[in-house]
């Protein structure tokens, strides 16, 4: 990885959450949820992912400090960290790097968007009021082994 590369990772992935929500409070009302993407990479070791990797659990920080510091204002603040996803990047793998991330998977199979925006609607909604600071994996258990 180049200098570059890292600056970049990094200026997108933490400076760019950092002022994107610092731009956003002030147009956010009582009660808001601010959601943040992580990734299952900020908790796992995974080979050559280092500095990506480093920049989701920054992301994870936020969500902690950010809950603490917004708590009088009643703004919840969590992270929807997904795992593999079926999106267009996943055609650059071959067949057999396919089958070994799916081999990672306790439920043997690679989420979809849909199943992460179900989860991303349940962190804005009211039926999540009381969760706050938390780092949802939506991963298909891919995390917690």
């Amino acid at each position: 990885m180049t200098e570059e590369h890292f600056d970049r990772v990094f200026g997108v992935n933490v400076k760019g959450t950092f002022f994107t929500v610092q731009k956003a409070l002030p147009l956010l009302t009582e009660g808001a949820s601010v959601i943040m993407t992580g990734s299952v990479a900020g908790v796992k070791g995974l080979p050559s992912l280092g500095p990506y990797s480093a920049s989701k659990a920054a992301i994870r920080s936020f969500a902690r400090t950010w809950a603490v510091e917004l708590k009088e204002r009643g703004i919840r603040v969590n992270v929807l960290s997904p795992g593999s996803v079926q999106t267009p990047i996943l055609s650059a793998f071959s067949p057999q790097e396919l089958d070994y991330l799916v081999s990672q998977i306790p439920r043997k199979k690679i989420g979809t968007p849909e199943e992460i925006a179900t989860a991303a609607l349940f962190l804005a909604s009211d039926d999540s009021i009381f969760v706050n600071g938390i780092e949802l994996f939506v991963d298909g258990g891919m995390a917690q082994i």
